[in-house]
């Protein structure tokens, strides 16, 4: 499974490729939504984990971006701002799931793992199948 994260904070990016790749996943790590763009458009990824707060272009600029672009890609936002508001906004544009930071490693995995699943779960029926 090949994972993006997309985050300008270094030690989150450092962070998020030790504990994911201990897992097993294939990870790709970007500072900006510019650079995630490029990636996007010459990769496969199986799920996108991103950052909302990054300077130039964010986080929701970023996933209007790729639901527009690549609607399938399931997207988890990261934030060390969960705001109600927040969180409406990334779910509302199309975000998949929503995980708060600072976060431990098993929340982390638990939170890929499980859209990562939904995903899957969705492919694997034909369309109209009862699944």
């Amino acid at each position: 499974m090949k994972l993006l994260v997309v985050d300008d904070d270094a030690i989150v990016i450092k962070s998020c490729r030790r504990i994911l790749e201990a897992e097993g996943f294939e990870v790709t790590t970007v500072p900006s939504a510019d650079e995630a763009l490029e990636k996007v458009k010459y990769y496969e990824f199986d799920l996108l984990l991103m950052d909302v707060k990054m300077p130039k272009h964010d986080g929701i600029f970023l996933m209007r971006e790729i639901k527009k672009n690549w609607p399938d890609i399931p997207i988890i936002v990261m934030s060390g701002y969960p705001t109600p508001e927040t969180i409406a906004d990334v779910l509302k544009l199309g975000a998949t799931q929503f995980i708060p930071k600072p976060f431990r490693p098993d929340e982390l995995i638990k939170v890929v793992r499980q859209v990562l699943q939904k995903t899957l779960k969705k492919d694997s029926f034909p369309t109209g199948a009862g699944g």
